[in-house]
């Protein structure tokens, strides 16, 4: 099942070494490059990709919504904030989605409202790890699983399982 991923654009290149380097040289070469990468991302994991960027400071007077790629690009308009899209899409489909921020305050709002979330580093992470797995023609799961402790048997004390909600978000990370 493909999950929708709704990326906090701004914050994912801030987040990034190579993309906070190229947006520094230009704004646009920033943002078109993490399209790059995530379209690569989309090609081999089926996703649903939308990335939501600031326009506030130079936006229209509308919002804009295009397309490239396959990945889903929306642009705030003049005076709105790309955290309050992420915000009203989070509002909207909930459970369905993953939000890809490191912004404190979009995280607090997407998990009360039980939608899952996932650090910009660690879905950057993943996804150059899916990127060179389809490049080698490795499976990922290998890699997972050559990384894990081993798990004894012994038990000690009482068993600690996750809550539901806290097991679903697992599950979803775990698909990206």
């Amino acid at each position: 099942m493909a999950v929708h991923i709704i990326i906090d654009g701004y914050n994912l290149i801030k987040q990034s070494p190579e993309l906070s380097g190229l947006d520094r040289i230009d704004m646009e070469k920033g943002r078109d490059e993490l399209i790059s990468r995530l379209s690569s991302y989309k090609k081999i994991k089926k996703h649903k990709i939308t990335v939501v960027f600031d326009g506030c400071k130079g936006g229209g007077l509308k919002q804009e919504r295009t397309k490239n790629k396959g990945v889903s690009i929306i642009f705030s308009k003049k005076g709105e904030e790309a955290d309050d899209i992420i915000k009203s899409i989070v509002e909207a489909m909930r459970e369905k989605i993953v939000v890809v921020t490191t912004d404190r305050e979009i995280v607090v709002f997407s998990e009360k409202r039980g939608t899952a979330v996932i650090r910009s580093c660690e879905f950057e992470m993943k996804m150059e790890m899916a990127t060179f797995s389809a490049d080698k023609g490795v499976d990922e799961d290998y890699y997972d699983e050559s990384l894990k402790e081993t798990i004894h048997t012994k038990k000690k004390g009482p068993a600690r399982r996750l809550k539901k909600s806290r097991r679903r978000h697992n599950r979803k990370i775990e698909k990206l």
